[in-house]
This record gives C-alpha cells, sequence and structure tokens, in this order.
C-alpha cells in the first residue's frame, strides 16, 4: 500500500500543476465563448491550431521522455542518459523548427487558417519552447520532485490567463477609449483576436523555459551514441503511437473541418461547437494526464520489485472507481455544467458529452494497460494498437461526417479508445499477465452507465432543474455508497479514508 500512498501523493502534485494548465482552457472556455471576445468561427478557428500543436509536439519529441525514464534505470546509463536525450532534443527542435517555418504556408493550409500564416509562426515558437522543456520536467518527476513540477506549471498558467485576457480584453477597451495609446505600438485591433491567444502562450512557454534553467543547464557536453541509438530504437515506435494517439485524440477538429457540408465560417463553427462541448468532458481527462504523469516513473520503479503485477491490478481498480464516480459526476450534473459554455449556440453539441466521457475512460484504462509493452521492450505493440485506433478514428470520421458532422467524431474517438483497451487487455494477458478484477471493474462502469441512463429517462418526463439535480446528488449518493461497501477492505487501509469508515 506505500507504493500506492507514493502514487497518489505524486499524482495529487502533477495533477495540481497538470490539471491546472489544462483547466486554462476550461477556466477561459467562459471567457473565451462569449459572444464579446469570440465569435464561433473564431473559436473553431482556434482549436483547429491547438488540434495542429500536439500532433506536432510528438515530432518534436520523438518518443524520448518515455525513453529517459526507461533507460534512466540502467545503472550504466544513469549519469548520461540526460545530457543525450537533452542534447539529441536541443539539435532535432532547431532542425525541426526550420523545417516547418520553410513550409509554413502549407501547414497553414493543412491546418484550416490559410489567411493567418502569422499563427503559424507563433506555433512553431510554442513547439519548439515545449519540446525543450519536455527532459527537464521528465527530470524533475524521475527526481521524485512534484512541488517543484506544480510550481513551474502554475506560475506558467497564471501568465497564460493574465495575457489571453489582457490581449483580448484590456487591449481592445483602452485603445477604444484613447487609440494613441502606448498599447497602440504592439496591440493592432485588425488582427485577428485567435493571433494574440496564441501569443499569450508564446509568452508562458517561454517563461517555462526561463524556469527551468537550472535542469536545462545542467545538461553536460556528453553524448552517448551508443545509448542515443539504443534509446531510438526504443522510441520510434512511440512516434508511431503518439501520431496514432495524436490523430485519435486531436485530428477529429481537422478532420471535421474538411469534411463537414457548408461554407467554411460554418465549418469553423461546427469545429468550435464541437472542440467548446468537448471541454465538459475534461474532468476525466484532467484526472488522466495527471494519473499518468505520476504512474509512468511508478510503474517502471515498481517493476524492479516483488510481485509488481499485484501492484498494478489495485492500482487499476482505485483508477476505474475514480473515472467511474467523475464520470457521474459530469454526466449527471451536465444541466448545471453547461453554463460553463455561455453562448447558447454551443449547447446543440451538449449530447456528445457522456460518450467521449466513456472514451476518455477507455482511454485511462488503456494507459494503465499499456504498461505490458513498456516493460517488456515492445513498444512496437503499442504502435500497432494505436494505429488500429487511427485507422478505426479515420473511416468512422470519412463515412460519417459529412452527414452526422461532429456526433460521428464522438463516437469515432468511442469506438477507437474501445477497441485500443480490449485490444490491449488480451495481447498484454498473454505477454505479461496481471490479475486484474475485470469482472468487477466492468460492473462497476456498466452501474455508472446505468443510473446516468436512469436519470436521463427521468428526467426526460420530468423537465425541471431542480427535479434534476436532486436526482443526480441521489444516484451519486447511491453509487458511492455502493463502492464503499464493496470495496469496505481496501478503503479502510488508506490512512485517509480508513478511520471514517468502519
Amino acid at each position: 500500500m506505500s507504493g500506492i500512498k507514493k502514487l497518489a501523493g505524486q499524482t495529487m502534485w502533477y495533477g495540481v500543476s497538470s490539471i491546472a494548465a489544462r483547466f486554462i482552457n476550461y477556466l477561459l472556455t467562459p471567457y473565451l465563448t462569449s459572444a464579446s471576445v469570440l465569435a464561433v468561427a473564431d473559436y473553431g478557428k482556434m482549436s483547429l491550431v491547438y488540434a495542429a500543436i500536439p500532433l506536432l509536439n510528438v515530432l518534436f519529441t520523438y518518443g524520448f521522455e518515455t525513453a529517459y525514464f526507461r533507460f534512466s534505470q540502467r545503472k550504466e546509463y544513469e549519469n548520461s542518459v540526460y545530457s543525450t536525450a537533452s542534447i539529441s532534443l536541443f539539435i532535432s527542435t532547431i532542425l525541426f523548427s526550420f523545417l516547418l517555418w520553410t513550409f509554413q504556408t502549407q501547414i497553414a493550409a493543412f491546418a484550416g487558417v490559410p489567411n493567418d500564416p502569422q499563427l503559424i509562426q507563433l506555433t512553431i515558437v510554442v513547439i519548439a519552447f515545449d519540446a525543450i522543456t519536455t527532459l527537464p520536467f521528465a527530470k524533475l518527476r524521475q527526481e521524485g520532485r512534484p512541488k517543484k513540477f506544480a510550481f513551474i506549471r502554475i506560475a506558467s498558467i497564471l501568465i497564460n490567463i493574465a495575457a489571453t485576457v489582457f490581449f483580448l480584453s484590456y487591449c481592445p477597451e483602452i485603445l477604444e477609449a484613447n487609440p494613441n495609446h502606448w498599447i497602440s505600438y504592439f496591440y493592432r485591433t485588425d488582427v485577428n483576436p485567435v493571433t494574440y491567444i496564441v501569443v499569450a502562450n508564446v509568452l508562458a512557454s517561454g517563461f517555462t523555459l526561463l524556469l527551468l534553467m537550472n535542469q536545462i543547464g545542467s545538461v553536460k557536453v556528453e553524448f552517448n551514441t551508443k545509448l542515443w541509438k539504443e534509446m531510438m530504437i526504443y522510441s520510434m515506435p512511440l512516434i508511431i503511437a503518439g501520431m496514432g494517439g495524436m490523430i485519435n485524440e486531436t485530428f477529429d477538429r481537422l478532420m471535421l473541418r474538411w469534411l463537414v457540408p457548408g461554407d467554411n465560417i460554418f465549418k469553423d463553427e461546427q469545429v468550435g461547437i464541437y472542440s467548446a462541448c468537448y471541454k465538459l468532458s475534461i474532468l476525466i481527462s484532467l484526472f488522466i494526464q495527471a494519473f499518468r504523469m505520476g504512474a509512468e516513473p511508478f510503474f517502471f520503479k515498481q517493476s524492479e520489485g516483488a510481485n509488481p503485477q499485484r501492484i498494478y491490478a489495485r492500482v487499476m481498480k482505485f483508477f476505474v472507481i475514480t473515472i467511474s464516480v467523475m464520470f457521474l459526476v459530469v454526466s449527471l450534473f451536465l444541466p448545471v455544467l453547461k453554463y460553463f459554455i455561455r453562448d447558447e449556440r454551443y449547447w446543440v453539441g451538449l449530447g456528445i458529452v457522456p460518450i467521449l466521457l466513456l472514451a476518455n475512460m477507455f482511454l485511462g484504462i488503456y494507459y494503465n494497460l499499456s504498461i505490458w509493452y513498456k516493460l517488456g521492450n515492445k513498444t512496437k505493440a503499442g504502435a500497432y494498437i494505436t494505429l488500429i485506433g487511427a485507422a478505426i478514428t479515420i473511416l468512422i470520421n470519412i463515412v460519417f461526417i459529412p452527414t452526422y458532422g461532429f456526433l460521428a467524431c464522438a463516437w469515432a474517438t468511442f469506438f477507437c479508445y474501445g477497441s485500443m483497451m480490449v485490444i490491449s487487455f488480451v495481447w498484454g494477458q498473454k505477454e505479461y499477465r496481471v490479475p486484474y478484477a475485470w469482472k468487477k471493474l466492468l460492473a462497476y462502469m456498466f452501474i455508472a452507465v446505468a443510473l446516468y441512463f436512469i436519470h436521463t429517462g427521468v428526467t426526460y418526463f420530468a423537465p425541471h432543474l431542480l427535479v434534476s439535480l436532486a436526482l443526480a446528488v441521489f444516484l451519486l449518493f447511491i453509487y458511492l455508497r455502493f463502492i464503499l461497501f464493496v470495496e469496505k477492505s481496501e478503503f479502510q487501509k488508506l490512512p485517509v479514508v480508513g478511520k471514517y469508515i468502519k
């Protein structure tokens, strides 16, 4: 239990920062979806830019974060792995940035912003900064320093939020009152507001880079060619897996704009509606990201101990319980949570939220299951699984987006992550058996979904907000009592809650 306690503690710290990082978009959603700040089409354009960033981040980092965790466990490489990986990333970031800058016009057209090439230029800067800070952040995680990790991430977040509000609200108001104000030297009212959102991101990423200078400065002029070759061999399949993962996670925005019928403004609006409603499923994805931050180095370290499979199984159980509760919280209280999206024109897409919540549950379970191929140096398996998911995503979107629009994107995500979860479980149990209580975990998820349908059915015939909220509280309470009853012995072992469970 001590190992799980440590993982929970680190997940909490990584969660504070990672959740806050992703929460920028969540907290800014009411602000950015206000008609006075961004038009629906502009919100869609912003979403297209931020859909392209993760795809390029995968290429810039080429799996070296996971490779760093893997090879830092080997005694012969522990003193050279950080410098070798960092030098590699420094050089490749410069080369990739130059390449993207050369083809920025083509990339702008691909991303659906052909008339705003400056967005691509700023995005390249963001990606380059993020690539350079990847290993310094990984070093903090490897060394078990989640507090510093959290401080840097949160400080960067505050810069991002402040700069966004400054550019989108303060500057226009000042210039409207006084066109000759000193702000006019760097702020132009004829520039698309999405540009200034990315400028705010550049400032935040640059600030992060400065705060990590101690870690960056610790890089020695030491390059182990043998180690680098081994890391590249290990990480190459991770690039494929990463690209497939980003296709599954963000490529649907680009495909939606390409394939949905209508003019460009309508296309951008559909992307905006889909992206805004996707934000409402963020509670689970935030937890998954925080969990991954702590779990990846934790799983590698536990692999050196006795019977790590038992620990992996228990981690999975607590993970599924947590995300099942989160599914209910968001889906049952959606009639209230929808007000985070201030413009009612976005609400037409609220039906996709439960679908995306389930999809992200599948994704989180897949991340837990993926430990078998990472520990066994079988990263090709991860690439194959992710490519299967990507193929499902692309196929469903191509066939159904012209008819069903963003609803097709949501179901494509559902079937993509569901298939990846099932394939990884079946394959992984043959290669590296872990005693997951899978029947019980499926039951927990099934019951959570059943309670959601009960709530949907009752509120359909009694569409009153107070009825919806009262029933939501009751069903959530029932589920929590059920979990505590079934897992009473497990929760009693937890020092934080155990003393309250008799």
